[in-house]
């Protein structure tokens, strides 16, 4: 019996050491491994891609471009002031709506066009992504894309006394936006703005006007995103505030759909970064939606991209 019991303990203590010698025989194997995936990681250059989910961050600009033979169709949707009341179902009774196409000629540049309600405004940009953010090998910090726009007011002029040519209604806008994205799920913005208008409210008025604008985009879930922009106006026309938006943006599928509040009436970059009348804080603000939708355009055996 005693034989028996030290058998038992002897192969016991030989089957506890051989586990312990697997388990530290598979910690080494899984260091080995990750250490040389690090590895890997530092001899390669790769992209940080998806800064933010759309193009678009509420009205602004996003540093993404839509990606090559991708057309993006985005229907922005912006009702009254909440603060109108109930006779105006806060706002409801009144809405104006933006619809566009944007293409990616390339996966750095795209170019769009846009029909507003609101003062009947056609507009188009060119946006090329200048830098792009990497790790590894590689390192650059930032992301810059640069956009060039216009959009012309075709509302018709009540007013016989002033006619107004089209250029008197064309104003044309410049961007740099510098990006970075500082987690899986943190990213910011940056973008000094100039706007030139051919015409101006007033003569002491600036045909060139120049703001910041500043975006933030806080992922909540694997599908829900919180985004905000603010444009800070270093010149302004009277009676004009800064535009402040806040949206929830919800992917599903192949659409992002956003809910957001925001002060601006407009919805191209003169209307909302310096025509704004509405003040933010003293209750002036819309409620809106918008809704973008990704067809993929490339020949059959090309990869699609999705929308992110």
């Amino acid at each position: 019996m005693n034989i028996f019991i030290k058998n038992l303990v002897a192969f016991s203590i030989i089957a506890l050491l051989s586990i312990d010698s697997a388990k530290a025989q598979e910690i080494d194997l899984f260091k080995a491994t990750e250490d040389s995936l690090n590895e890997q990681k530092k001899n390669e250059t790769i992209e940080v891609d998806a800064t933010f989910k759309a193009t678009r961050m509420v009205h602004g600009h996003s540093v993404e471009t839509t990606k090559k033979g991708i057309l993006d169709f985005r229907i922005h949707h912006r009702f009254g002031f909440v603060n109108t009341g109930l006779y105006e179902l806060f706002g409801l009774d009144n809405a104006s709506m933006r619809m566009s196409f944007d293409y990616g000629i390339t996966n750095r540049l795209a170019i769009g066009i846009g029909r507003s309600t609101y003062l009947k405004q056609m507009d188009g940009f060119v946006k090329y992504k200048l830098l792009q953010q990497t790790t590894g090998r590689k390192v650059m910090p930032i992301s810059v894309s640069i956009l060039a726009a216009s959009n012309i007011k075709t509302i018709r002029n009540t007013d016989p006394q002033k006619p107004l040519t089209t250029a008197d209604k064309t104003a044309y806008t410049v961007q740099a936006i510098i990006a970075k994205k500082f987690s899986s799920t943190t990213s910011f913005q940056v973008i000094p703005t100039m706007v030139h208008y051919n015409l101006v409210p007033k003569a002491t008025d600036n045909n060139d006007m120049f703001s910041i604008g500043l975006g933030a985009r806080q992922q909540l879930s694997k599908r829900i995103s919180l985004t905000a922009e603010y444009y800070y106006q270093l010149q302004r026309f009277d009676n004009t505030h800064n535009s402040l938006a806040v949206g929830v943006d919800i992917e599903t599928g192949g659409h992002v759909f956003q809910l957001h509040f925001t002060n601006a009436t407009g919805m191209t970059e003169p209307t909302f970064i310096h025509e704004t009348p509405g003040d933010f804080f003293n209750g002036d603000i819309h409620f809106g939606f918008n809704i973008s939708r990704s067809f993929s355009l490339q020949k059959r055996g090309q990869s699609r991209t999705s929308i992110k």
